[in-house]
């Protein structure tokens, strides 16, 4: 049987993964954010869909730059858990 230890350290692999596969695409995506804003500041321009672009574009080659690490840690997290069912559903 399931202890709720191991609920614990389950979700609490899970939140960290999370955090750890989604911090360099949400800090890429900050940083260009606030690089714009501060263009769009000393410039005077005030165009929203100029945030936008740059943002998405950061993000995808953030993707596509680290996807294969990202596909791994989940990889691996999915084959520990699952190499320890036996143990959850006694």
């Amino acid at each position: 049987m399931i202890s709720l230890a191991d609920i614990n350290r389950i979700v609490s692999e899970a939140l960290m993964l999370i955090i750890r596969m989604s911090l360099p695409v949400l800090l890429t995506s900050m940083i260009i954010g606030l690089v714009v804003s501060i263009f769009q500041t000393v410039t005077s321009i005030q165009e929203q869909t100029l945030t936008f672009v740059p943002k998405v574009i950061g993000v995808f080659l953030m993707i596509m730059l680290l996807g294969n690490w990202m596909m791994t840690e989940l990889s691996g997290y999915i084959t520990n858990l699952w190499s320890d069912f036996s143990k959850y559903v006694r």
